[in-house]
């Protein structure tokens, strides 16, 4: 190609590098724009975030087969429970027993036990409610106080108040004499004074 060719195909090159520089930023621009919307389209959503879920009444730990006693400093057996399963459930810090058999005596007080189908207990061990076959049992404590037994379905024990309710119909056996009521409440203490309402049936026995 002559020199005199090349010079108008060297301008029209130069004019036609002029146009596309004028459009040159645009076309960044259009290519940037692309590129941040493929970007966004590649990146996956945020999670919401997750409420909190709240807690459940479902057993963080149980035993099986078990025996828990406890000891007073001399050495002496202050406490006894057994049971075929104990569930604990960590939402109210309960704990509920299967096939329970407990065994208490404080000082200064009478031998007392419990069973039942199951129990449940509260967090610091001052009330166990009682289901299924229900009784608890308060030995002898001298001449005037004598053996208490109370039967029913649902007993509730209080054993810092030293008492013991019932919603249900229930069986009291204090010493021969057998009372019979449809809800029971009873407080041990110097008077063991017991309120029983609903159909109130005694068979008491002649004193000598």
């Amino acid at each position: 190609m002559s020199a005199a060719a090349a010079a108008p195909w060297g301008r029209q090159l130069r004019r036609g590098w002029d146009r596309l520089s004028i459009y040159l930023p645009v076309l960044l621009m259009g290519l940037l724009a692309l590129g941040s919307y493929w970007l966004l389209r590649a990146t996956p959503e945020p999670e919401l975030p997750v409420a909190e879920r709240p807690p459940q009444h479902e057993p963080d730990y149980f035993m099986r087969g078990f025996a828990v006693r406890t000891f007073a400093p001399d050495g002496a057996l202050r406490s006894e429970v057994r049971g075929s399963e104990a569930r604990h459930y960590p939402d109210n810090n309960s704990t509920e027993i299967d096939q329970a058999r407990i065994r208490s005596q404080l000082p200064g007080s009478a031998l007392t036990t419990a069973r039942a189908e199951r129990v449940t207990s509260n967090a610091d061990q001052t009330e166990f409610v009682l289901r299924g076959n229900a009784v608890v049992v308060r030995e002898a404590a001298g001449a005037n106080r004598p053996r208490l037994e109370f039967q029913g379905e649902h007993l509730r024990v209080l054993t810092e108040e030293r008492r013991v309710l019932s919603e249900k119909p229930v069986l009291l056996l204090r010493g021969r004499d057998q009372i019979r009521a449809n809800t029971l409440d009873f407080r041990d203490g110097a008077g063991g004074a017991a309120v029983l309402q609903g159909r109130v049936q005694a068979t008491l026995q002649a004193r000598p």
